[in-house]
């Protein structure tokens, strides 16, 4: 694919997977939530194209302030999702307007050390931007989980609202 239509389809995934945090998802407990992460970093680091042969120092330099980046993203991106807990005890997130613009800044960010790649004459594949979002998308995931596992559900009602027994909770799906 050519780099136009490789930043066309990275900008519409990156729109997607923020327009879907902004609808309340349930945080997901499971063991495998760094599997999605982990495959995205095997895949960008099997390209061959990842440090350019060139410029190796500056390239490797690029790609470490990508990651740098990614973990920064990340970890801002999980501290500014809203989180509460249902009265049956599931956790429940959704991200901000900080989010938003958490994200904001760090595609900024990305297009000035683009910039800068390509004022140095160093040739950059998208293997760099992925294994970023793989560290976005982990550190992401693993700041949740641990919000998560600190989050009690609100108290049971008392006995004149309901005698002490939990009522189920119901979601409205739209």
């Amino acid at each position: 694919m050519s780099g136009l239509v490789n930043a066309l389809v990275i900008f519409a995934v990156v729109v997607l997977v923020v327009a879907r945090q902004f609808r309340a998802r349930r945080v997901s407990t499971d063991r495998r939530w760094w599997i999605v992460p982990v495959v995205l970093a095997v895949i960008a680091l099997r390209e061959p194209g990842l440090i350019d042969p060139r410029h190796r120092t500056a390239a490797v330099l690029l790609i470490g302030a990508e990651l740098v980046i990614g973990l920064a993203i990340g970890a801002a991106w999980a501290w500014t999702t809203r989180m509460w807990v249902e009265p049956d005890g599931t956790v429940w997130s959704r991200s901000t307007k900080a989010g938003a613009a958490v994200w904001g800044v760090g595609i900024a960010v990305r297009l000035g050390l683009f910039g800068i790649g390509a004022l140095l004459g160093v040739r950059q594949d998208s293997s760099a931007l992925l294994l970023a979002l793989a560290a976005t998308l982990l550190v992401r995931s693993g700041v949740l989980l641990w919000r998560s596992q600190s989050l009690r559900p609100a108290g049971v009602l008392g006995a004149a609202y309901g005698g002490g027994v939990p009522q189920a909770s119901w979601k409205e799906r739209v």
